[in-house]
């Protein structure tokens, strides 16, 4: 640190003292931290106020000295002005030499490099300074270790930043946000819905007031450190919420204050591991401050309040449930819920007389207007292929392949094996049927992974962060998969998988990965890794695997283990579904198709006389006509008029050309083109092109456009709209980029309808 900063930084560090008793969920807490802000940008405004000459002392005191061979990071203040602030009244002169004594070169020297930076430069690095002393003080008043270490790999990280004039990027074993899908906040408004979704629409707005005032509570909560949590009993748990909370601090409390580092909110990067964590401290100190702030609200604000406990009550249920709805990527609000909003929306539409309502109304009722059956009817088909003198299906001829696991279900169902997840423990004690069984799973892998060390089989067979999912079979196990879970990353690592070679061919293996799915989807886990060898790929091919790796890489790098001349496969897993039932309900399922398909068939069949009106002379009739064509389902459909056809490829690909280059003019000079005007730099952004296999931007467009690659306006059209998915699909849709898309979307195709190019 080339300068000791002054005491008039310390209220960041105050603002987290005063947080630290329970949130600043309260009035004062949060003017607390609101008042510090707003200290911190008063401070940098007065620094950008400041003469050039000023700006360049202070930027000088954080910038390498320029001499050859010169290894001083920073121009030392002489002695005698020490006391001296130079924000304040002390602008020294250039060719003053720095007091350091390995250094001695003058001011001049430590920033002659930034001779030709910009008064937006300066300004931004400044900040970047303010942030830096800030930082440094809440380290020196920091007493929590593990606060205390995050404070100073950010100093050191802007420090290094300020040096080479570079923008903050966090990269690390830290991951990047969001880290659990679904957020918090998508959670919260699938649980206004699922739970408050058919009040009317009063009552409805006021529960949705209700959760964005506990969201926005959790997005200014401080939460405690790792070593102030004392109900944390599992080791397991400990390392868990430690992970978050240095996340936390690192995405969302510091930048809060510390506008250098980019800032995230706490209940858009963190799902469920982070909100089960802490909701029992936060949902107790939320009911106290209702209580005590109930009285001192106007009345419109105290009827939130009185709602907020039910509200907090309810979720807590929620959380607490492995099986609630509201957690799934995939919820969607039941049909009751969805009708009922229809209605409340026509209502709407009926008192406003806007037609825009009830045109949603109308479309909703459009999608919903289709033929399905009745309960009845699949009751009825159900029963008959049940039915013990149920004989009529082609499987008495032609035999159906079994599953591969309908042996061992059966052997299952009769008790003759057992699954069981067994593993070591460093905390609880463990049986001796389990270490026995350990040991048995033990000889199991040794024997049938020759190629694995029989000490790394021990390792991580008795690790107690690794389980294996054991197969029973008289007692001793003749089978096991030994798997890891990460949590916080959402993935589980497949080690070792192995059936005993003479109970092999069996369908075990199979039912094995079947009950090792079901366990890890009723723990919120959706996502198998593993590396397989050459002779292990056949296998998980079969059980869902894929060399496609849908899960980008700093999710899984660093936390599991490559195996050299194996390949990385991956599953994604299906919260819905109940893999070891799964054969059997696909079988049912097909058996109800065919028995519905055969009563159908049964209804339809009949012969209808021909038609003689053509011998009569009639040379056309509508189809609809024709006898038993409505019987059997046909309907007529309707293609809408075109009214006009836009301009195709034009005999004079000049004029195309012409046409297409104006638009692309306009489209580049719009306010929202800023993120597209050219590639995405690598460096910048380094993980882009893992997940944008077909990028494209304006600037590789327009010279397309010069080489006369458009000619057709369908593929100009293709590329525009690429540019809008790519960045749909890379970021989310609360980020700038995202609106930016949507934005210049609507002003590209108004352009190709002024001209006629449009007929989407």
């Amino acid at each position: 640190m080339s300068e000791n900063p002054k005491n008039q930084n310390g209220e960041v560090k105050q603002e987290k003292s005063d947080s630290n008793h329970g949130g600043n969920s309260s009035g004062a807490q949060e003017t607390t931290r609101q008042d510090s802000i707003e200290r911190i940008m008063m401070r940098k405004q007065k620094v950008y106020q400041l003469p050039r000459n000023q700006k360049l002392t202070k930027l000088s005191m954080y910038s390498s000295c320029q001499a050859n061979e010169c290894r001083c990071s920073g121009w030392k203040t002489p002695e005698e002005n020490r006391h001296k602030d130079v924000e304040v009244d002390y602008c020294p002169d250039f060719a003053e030499e720095c007091r350091n004594p390995n250094c001695k070169h003058s001011l001049e020297t430590h920033i002659q490099h930034l001779g030709d930076i910009t008064e937006e430069q300066m300004n931004e690095l400044l900040g970047a300074i303010v942030d830096v002393e800030n930082l440094y003080m809440s380290m020196l008043r920091e007493t929590d270790t593990d606060t205390k270490k995050v404070y100073a790999y950010l100093f050191r990280l802007l420090r290094q930043c300020i040096l080479t004039r570079t923008q903050a990027v966090i990269r690390g074993p830290l991951g990047d946000p969001p880290f659990e899908q679904p957020s918090i906040s998508k959670a919260v408004t699938n649980f206004v819905m699922h739970k408050y979704g058919h009040l009317h629409q009063a009552e409805l707005d006021s529960m949705t007031d209700v959760a964005k005032t506990f969201l926005h509570c959790l997005n200014h909560w401080n939460f405690e450190a790792p070593s102030a949590r004392q109900d944390l009993v599992s080791q397991e748990d400990v390392s868990n919420y430690k992970i978050n909370y240095t996340r936390w601090l690192v995405f969302c409390h510091v930048p809060a204050f510390c506008s250098s580092l980019r800032h995230f909110e706490t209940s858009v990067v963190f799902g469920r591991t982070l909100l089960k964590a802490v909701y029992q401290y936060v949902y107790q100190q939320l009911l106290m401050r209702c209580k005590i702030e109930r009285d001192r609200m106007p009345p419109e604000k105290r009827i939130m309040l009185t709602q907020l406990p039910k509200f907090l009550e309810a979720l807590k249920q929620e959380v607490v449930n492995e099986d609630s709805p509201i957690w799934s990527p995939n919820f969607k609000p039941t049909s009751s819920l969805l009708l009922h909003k229809t209605k409340r929306q026509h209502e709407g539409s009926s008192l406003s007389g806007t037609g825009k309502k009830m045109g949603d109304a109308k479309r909703y009722k459009k999608e919903s207007d289709c033929e399905d059956l009745s309960d009845d009817v699949v009751a009825r088909a159900l029963k008959r292929i049940n039915d013990s003198n149920y004989s009529s299906r082609a499987e008495v001829v032609f035999p159906p392949n079994a599953p591969r696991d309908e042996a061992a279900k059966a052997e299952e169902n009769r008790r003759e094996i057992e699954f069981h997840v067994v593993g070591n423990s460093l905390t609880k004690p463990v049986t001796k049927q389990s270490m026995l069984w350990l040991l048995g799973l033990h000889s199991v892998f040794a024997h049938q992974l020759p190629g694995m060390p029989r000490e790394y089989i021990s390792q991580l067979v008795f690790d107690p962060k690794h389980k294996t999912l054991a197969l029973i079979k008289e007692g001793r196990p003749i089978g096991g998969i030994c798997f890891r879970t990460f949590v916080s990353q959402g993935f589980t690592e497949i080690v070792f998988c192995a059936v005993t070679s003479s109970e092999q061919v069996k369908g075990y293996g199979t039912h094995l990965m079947n009950h090792l799915k079901d366990y890890s989807t009723q723990r919120g886990i959706k996502h198998f890794l593993t590396y397989a060898d050459e002779f292990a790929i056949g296998y998980f091919k079969k059980q869902g695997f894929s060399k496609d790796i849908k899960v980008a890489r700093h999710v899984y790098a660093g936390f599991i283990k490559e195996y050299e001349g194996a390949t990385l496969m991956h599953c994604e897993l299906h919260p819905s579904l109940i893999y070891t039932q799964f054969s059997s309900v696909i079988r049912k399922q097909k058996e109800i198709v065919k028995e519905l398909i055969t009563q159908r068939q049964q209804e339809v069949q009949k012969v209808h006389p021909g038609l003689t009106c053509f011998k009569e002379g009639v040379r056309s009739i509508p189809i609809e006509s024709i006898p038993g064509l409505r019987e059997v389902g046909w309907r007529p459909t309707f293609r809408a008029q075109r009214t006009a056809r836009p301009l195709e490829e034009s005999a004079d690909p000049d004029k195309l050309a012409n046409s297409l280059s104006g638009v692309l003019l306009a489209v580049r000079q719009h306010t929202a083109a800023w993120p597209f005007l050219k590639p995405v730099n690598q460096a910048e952004v380094p993980d882009y092109y893992d997940h944008i296999k077909y990028p494209m931007d304006l600037k590789t467009m327009n010279e397309r456009l010069k080489n006369k690659y458009y000619v057709t306006r369908r593929l100009f059209m293709a590329d525009m709209a690429r540019i809008f998915t790519n960045c749909r699909l890379y970021n989310s849709p609360e980020t700038e980029y995202y609106r930016c898309a949507n934005t210049l979307e609507r002003y590209f195709q108004t352009k190709m309808k002024e001209i006629g190019l449009w007929d989407k």
